[in-house]
């Protein structure tokens, strides 16, 4: 069913742990198509780009995002934009009036995208630390918990 290529995002995360990061690239830009609020689609793609273009091509391909409500993700766009700090990740996903469960999901994706964003900027030490934090103290159990368990893996197995 090609008519649901820009479906799926999921493709888009397997292009680029294939190493396939231009066809990833594009994935990304079809998924924009039908959904335009998503900071992780925007991530994904920046991580894409910098793997073929660099860090600063990255950041000025970001895909601008508006509306995506979930916290940490503005937070986390504005770190990829080169706006924000990998503080202001934590410090948003920590607020508390939320239960426990919650603030760990939030966490979770917090420490998911700061390995992924010391990735892509060669901090491969400040990566794995986050990484580490996102599949022991603040594991999930869903499709993005697999995700952070490979880029962990991928990045700690030695070359």
């Amino acid at each position: 069913q090609p008519q649901m290529k820009p479906q799926h995002w999921q493709r888009g995360i397997a292009l680029y742990d294939a190493g396939r990061f231009k066809e990833g690239r594009e994935q990304f830009e079809s998924h924009q198509n039908v959904n335009r609020n998503d900071v992780e689609n925007a991530v994904w793609h920046f991580l894409c780009v910098a793997r073929v273009d660099g860090v600063e091509s990255a950041r000025r391909a970001l895909i601008p995002i508006q509306g995506d409500g979930r916290v940490p993700m503005a937070q986390v766009h504005n770190l990829f934009a080169g706006k924000g700090t990998a503080q202001e990740v934590i410090d948003a996903s920590q607020k508390t009036g939320t239960t426990d469960e919650v603030r760990k999901d939030r966490l979770f994706y917090a420490y998911l995208y700061l390995g992924l964003y010391y990735e892509a900027t060669g901090e491969k030490a400040r990566a794995l630390d986050y990484l580490k934090k996102s599949t022991t103290d603040y594991a999930q159990d869903h499709y993005m918990g697999d995700v952070a368990r490979v880029r962990f893996q991928k990045l700690s197995a030695p070359k």
